[in-house]
């Protein structure tokens, strides 16, 4: 099934929702308007469409392989690695002054989730390598960002990130990889990460890992934990790559899904690298970010930006998904409608309740993409703005929406893979058709850079409990600013999304209060339901922004735009209001009233 990228509706959600008119006048960003913001999306468009999209199914069927140590990645991963690169896209958002672009997030957003639905195993390359430039930028030393952050911009090199090991996953406390001090200014690094995407590949010349490891000495827990750059070649001065490191990929993963993209097994310092071994005894060279003791922050650098792009994986896996089911609903013959507007049996997308799933799936992903590229404005604002109120609004909205986009999108991905399967039938089961691997791709994502519940238990604490829920009750005002101006309109569409509007947002308001009560006095109760509490803001906020939505669309349609494209979207607001909204009334009920009954049952009932 091929992919033709929304760009319709990314420019409409870049022009209309996040303004990018008002991005381009942020200190850097001034030739980042809507025109730049359409020359980069059709050229992005183009370039995924028919370099990177057709390779989708053959990663799935070919996967990269693991063979003495050596990864071979999916045939033509590396020459469309090298396009890619080429192509400027890895350098986008990245500053100029390393070779990159420049461009706001608000527009970057958009061209990862292109990449992420053309193929989801060949995008997670750059994104881990997106994480690792954030973190350089933000504490690595002037000689780490000289050495290392003009060949990660550029593409040349990749990055990844290094925290799982087999005892420590989303506890980071138990991390026993070591690192020994050398006199030098370098350490030696000893020790085992596994689930380390793209640990090892053959895309690239070197690849420059971000480890996580324990200076001796270094205090218990995550307070000890130190980051640190170990490249898979040594880099001489001169900038040329010298010999291969101490650190090797020992195994990749077989996995339900993203099988092109190796998920490696990476020993550090087991002295398989002869030449150093011999030098200087076994041990992985690297080389301190930052301070001592100081990893655990410079890592959620990465974390936060990977979880983000995590969650724009899941729209863009969900639009793959839509894409695909439309496709086939217009074109599988079954069954007469039930309102004999045909009087043989006709295309499926004919009956009702595929029309119910179809729009489902269009309704969840065109919300959650208008929530993401808002949040990426507010990411933009929150750096460049030059007011620091302004800056201090915009980080404070943009940290709450983290756990959203990645949590709410994430989930949504699955039921609206899930829901392309069905639309599919029975072929939809068979690995031919393609809709399956949608669905297994997009389970990944509820996990990996933490799990569903664990943005929630951020969501309830840091973003939630911590100021009492008043970021919340900001974010629930402007909300209901915007069910005025959708009262106002006077539309019937309009009005009907207000109300339902209004009644989400109440509800959500009672759950922060319950929340923001219950955090310190009743751990267990607030967090029995954090999950759905995420579910419920996430749900809450994609819907005020298919509102706005509406309002933009009803704004234009007199101006004599695209009046097709317009009416859908008023009709796709009107149906997440009706059908996807109305949910949170019950997660509110779910989570405020049904707290006792999650931790009810005795531990040794179950």
């Amino acid at each position: 099934m091929s992919y033709t990228a929304p760009v319709k509706d990314m420019l409409f959600a870049i022009e209309h929702l996040a303004n990018i008119e008002q991005v381009a006048q942020l200190p850097g960003f001034e030739d980042a308007g809507l025109d730049t913001a359409q020359a980069v999306l059709q050229e992005c468009a183009r370039f995924n469409e028919g370099v990177v999209a057709p390779l989708n199914g053959v990663g799935d069927r070919n996967p990269s392989s693991w063979k003495d140590g050596v990864v071979t990645t999916t045939p033509g991963f590396k020459e469309a690695f090298r396009q890619y690169a080429e192509g400027g896209w890895q350098g986008l958002q990245h500053p100029a002054d390393f070779g990159g672009q420049g461009l706001p997030k608000t527009i970057g957003a958009a061209c990862i989730e292109m990449c992420n639905s053309a193929n989801l195993s060949f995008a997670l390359c750059p994104l881990l390598t997106d994480g690792a430039i954030e973190a350089l930028l933000t504490a690595g030393s002037d000689d780490l960002k000289a050495t290392y952050l003009e060949k990660l911009v550029t593409g040349e090199w990749t990055g990844t990130m290094n925290l799982t090991e087999p005892q420590a996953g989303s506890d980071l406390a138990l991390v026993r990889t070591r690192a020994e001090p050398q006199g030098d200014g370098t350490y030696k690094v000893f020790g085992t990460k596994i689930f380390i995407t793209y640990g090892e590949h053959d895309m690239a010349e070197n690849i420059v890992h971000l480890v996580l490891a324990r200076v001796q000495g270094a205090p218990e827990g995550v307070k000890g934990i130190s980051l640190f750059v170990v490249p898979k070649f040594l880099v001489n001065a001169d900038g040329s790559l010298g010999q291969r490191n101490d650190a090797h990929c020992v195994s990749i993963e077989h996995k339900l899904g993203i099988k092109a993209s190796p998920t490696a097994v990476l020993q550090f310092g087991d002295g398989m690298a002869a030449s150093i071994a011999d030098a200087a005894g076994p041990g992985a060279v690297g080389y301190l970010v930052g301070e001592e003791n100081r990893g655990l922050e410079y890592m959620f650098i990465m974390m936060n930006a990977a979880r983000y792009a995590v969650g724009v994986q899941g729209i863009a896996v969900a639009e793959r998904a839509y894409q695909q089911a439309v496709g086939y609903a217009k074109d599988r013959v079954q069954s007469r409608p039930v309102d004999g507007s045909v009087k043989a049996s006709a295309t499926i997308i004919h009956h009702p309740d595929v029309r119910r799933m179809l729009m489902t799936m269009r309704a969840y992903t065109e919300g959650c993409r208008a929530m993401a590229t808002v949040a990426a404005a507010a990411y933009d604002a929150s750096h460049h703005h030059p007011d620091a109120e302004t800056r201090r609004q915009n980080t404070a909205f943009y940290e709450f929406m983290v756990p959203l986009v990645k949590g709410y999108s994430t989930e949504m991905s699955l039921e609206v893979t899930s829901l392309g399967v069905q639309v599919h039938g029975g072929m939809g089961f068979i690995e031919e058709t393609g809709a399956a691997q949608h669905y297994r791709d997009a389970k990944i994502l509820t996990i990996y850079e933490g799990t569903t519940a664990i943005q929630a238990n951020d969501l309830v604490g840091r973003k939630t409990a911590r100021d009492g829920g008043q970021t919340a009750k900001t974010i629930a005002a402007q909300i209901e600013a915007t069910e005025g101006e959708l009262d106002a309109s006077g539309t019937p569409a309009a009005r009907a999304v207000a109300r339902r509007l209004s009644a989400a947002r109440t509800a959500f308001l009672e759950v922060v209060d319950f929340i923001a009560a219950s955090a310190k006095a009743q751990p267990n109760a607030a967090y029995a339901g954090s999950v759905p509490y995420l579910m419920l803001a996430g749900n809450l906020v994609a819907g005020w922004q298919m509102g706005r939505a509406l309002l933009a669309a009803e704004r234009l349609l007199p101006q004599g735009q695209d009046a097709a494209f317009l009416r859908a979207k008023i009709a796709t607001a009107q149906f997440y209001a009706d059908h996807i909204l109305v949910k949170a009334g019950g997660l509110r009920d779910a989570i405020v009233d049904g707290a006792d009954s999650v931790t009810a049952l005795a531990l040794d009932a179950f």
